[in-house]
């Protein structure tokens, strides 16, 4: 079993910054896959950015440029830079982690509110 712990949401003004942290309980390379979910109210999760094994980052076109994704293996820590903040982006961040036999995990989730 893996926990995954996030931190880092917040009330913040569009056009700001924010930074968020998913700390993994286990190794990060045991994971294939790690990256950032978000489900804003009354709508589906979507898949914000994902970063696997081989470093490789992939992002949704309404993120792409300001958002960052990134890891700490010393860490065991996964990020997400949130630059230029929309109230679009207004949701629950939730971190997920697939590991080399296709398992996934879910974080608890992190609360970002963007004012406009």
């Amino acid at each position: 079993q893996v926990q995954l712990v996030e931190s880092g949401g917040g009330l913040v003004q569009a056009g700001g910054s924010l930074r968020l942290s998913c700390a993994a309980s286990k190794s990060i390379g045991r994971f294939d896959a790690m990256g950032w979910h978000r489900q804003a109210p009354g709508k589906q999760r979507e898949v914000v950015a994902t970063i696997i094994s081989g470093g490789n980052t992939n992002y949704a076109d309404s993120v792409k440029g300001r958002f960052t994704i990134s890891r700490d293996s010393a860490k065991n820590t996964v990020y997400l830079q949130m630059n230029s903040l929309k109230p679009e982006d207004t949701a629950v961040y939730y971190c997920r982690v697939t590991d080399w036999d296709n398992r996934n995990y879910l974080g608890q989730g992190t609360q970002v509110t963007v004012s406009s």
